[in-house]
Order: structure tokens, then sequence, then C-alpha cells
């Protein structure tokens, strides 16, 4: 029986590419399709949509919340009311003390025309300033209990950590609603025995997986080496290539009997765990390809297999992990 039911994770959309010239080659050109592809997710059922303060490169910085923002303020308003906007900050090192959000939270919220559901923390400063995590988060905390924000999410953060701030934050009676995290067959860490995947289920977290598709290595079918793309990611093509051939010819097989995509196998194997995949989405075709993957979801069979063959894949073939990914 198929694990994906009424209540599996939903899918949701990520917006890292909106903006992001270095990676992701993004030119202004490409708005009216930007445009075209979230008005197409929002039709298909994806009613997540995630942002950052930092995502755009250059003189674009920002240039993601923009989008989003424009477009969802372009919506009837019954279809807004079905959406979930996130924004994540970045905690970066002139953010300091409790109020050390308060100019950016409201600087998102200008760009995203006042569309805002969830704020995130960005990443984990427990590698080089804890002492700067704490009193961030409790000042997003006092944000939800003022009634700015609904909802307060994290990301980046390990188990033993995670559990710290979901009690502190419980203690003054503020959900922590979600955690976002890497997770794909590429990066599988989070479903090891004690891990993120366990925790977030004993805590009531939601689990949210960014870059479900590897930056676009999970899309691809088996075979000889393919076109590569450009930037810095051809670097990481070349490199994963070769050890990706037994996963990837599992993938399609499963794709195959599902007449879909290998991207919607890596969603599903990502639902399959209870995480929402958000997919980097920037066209209407990518978008439909997401839609359809809620349709089904793996067998545990499948589900099993992938484990197998992503969990034996050397260290040197998964994607890198996060410098800020704390314990």
């Amino acid at each position: 029986m198929p694990l994906a039911t009424l209540t599996s994770p939903a899918i949701g959309v990520g917006t890292w590419a909106w903006g992001n010239q270095f990676l992701w080659g993004y030119a202004p050109e490409q708005d009216q399709e930007l445009e075209a592809c979230f008005q197409r997710a929002v039709e298909r059922g994806l009613h997540f949509f995630d942002t950052a303060d930092s995502y755009g490169t250059g003189r674009w910085n920002g240039r993601s919340e923009c989008l989003l923002g424009q477009f969802v303020a372009a919506l009837a308003p019954r279809r807004r009311l079905e959406l979930c906007v996130a924004t994540k900050l970045a905690p970066f090192p002139w953010r300091l003390g409790r109020r050390g959000f308060e100019r950016a939270l409201q600087s998102s919220r200008v760009r995203l025309q006042d569309n805002l559901d969830r704020v995130q923390l960005h990443w984990s400063t427990a590698r080089y300033a804890p002492w700067q995590e704490g009193p961030l988060l409790q000042g997003l905390a006092d944000q939800v209990l003022d009634g700015a924000v609904a909802e307060l999410g994290v990301s980046n953060i390990g188990p033993k950590r995670l559990r710290r701030i979901q009690g502190d934050l419980a203690a003054r009676g503020v959900p922590l609603r979600s955690l976002q995290v890497q997770l794909s067959l590429l990066a599988p860490e989070p479903i090891l025995p004690g891990g993120l995947v366990e925790v977030c289920r004993e805590l009531g977290v939601e689990m949210i997986a960014y870059s479900p598709l590897a930056l676009g290595l999970l899309t691809r079918m088996p075979g000889t080496e393919p076109s590569l793309p450009s930037g810095p990611r051809r670097w990481l093509f070349r490199r994963l290539w070769s050890d990706l051939q037994p996963l990837l010819e599992a993938m399609a097989e499963i794709a195959a009997r599902r007449a879909a995509s290998p991207a919607a196998v890596a969603l599903n194997w990502c639902r399959a765990h209870g995480a929402m995949p958000i997919a980097g989405l920037r066209t209407v075709a990518q978008a439909d390809a997401a839609g359809d993957a809620l349709a089904w979801g793996l067998e545990e069979g499948e589900r099993e297999r992938l484990d197998q063959l992503a969990l034996a894949l050397p260290s040197g073939a998964r994607m890198p992990a996060n410098p800020f990914q704390s314990t």
C-alpha cells in the first residue's frame, strides 16, 4: 500500500533561485515565467512558499521576497488564505540581542507586502557564536506573542539543540512550528536512528526538507554523463555522477511504474519519511511535475530500497553538509 495518504506531508515551493544569479543564473527577464510558475503551483495545490531575507545575489539581494510578495498580493483573497508564506532571517554577526531581528523582520514585511505567516531562524550560530542564538529566538517569540507574526520555525538545527529550543519556547507558550533541514536521497542523515526525523515526530515539529532534488542531480536519468549545468553546480555533477548510477536506476524504475519523473520519486521519498519537501521551482512545467507528485506515494518496499541505496553511498557521493548545521 502506498505510504502517501491524505495526511501525508504536502509539497512546498522554495524560492532560493528567484534572484540568485551566481548559482541559478537569474535575470529579470525570467520574472514573467516565475509568476506563471507561482500561479500554476498554487493551482496545483502547492501552498507553502519559503523564502529568506538573504536570498538574491549582488544587486538582486532581497529579490526573492520582493517577487513572492508581488505574486501573492496579486492573488484573489480566497486564494491567499490557502497559502502559508514563510521567510528566514539570517543571524548575521551585527544582529545581536533580543531586538536584533526587529529591523530585519520589518524589512521582510515590506518586501513581502505584509504577506508573511511564519518567520524562521535561517541557521544555527552554535558553531561560532552560541550566545547569539538564544536572544534572537526569544525576540522572534516576542513577535509571535505580540501578534506580529503567526508562527515560528527554525532551520539547520540538530537534534540536541532542537530539543532545547523547543522546550524553551514551549515554556513561553510559543509552539515551534517547523524545522527546515537539508534532506534528500543524497543527504539522508536525518533518517538515521535518533536523527531529526525521529526527534521532530516526537516533539510534534513539522520537518521541512530543503534541497530535496540535490540541486538538480536527482532529476536526471541514469546513464552517460548528462549535459552539465553552468556555474558551481557543474563541479558537483562531475564529482558525484558516477557513484549515483545504482540509485538513479532504482529511481527510474519506480518512476516508470508510475509514469512519473525521477524528481517526483525524490520528492515522495521525503514525504514517505514525514517531511514536506520544498522544491525549487522556476517554470510552469516544474510546477506541474511537483503537483503530479502529490497524487501518489511510495510503497514501503520502494522506500526501503531507496533508503538502503542512499545510506550505502560513500560520503564523497553525498551533498556537502551545511557548515552552520548544529548538533
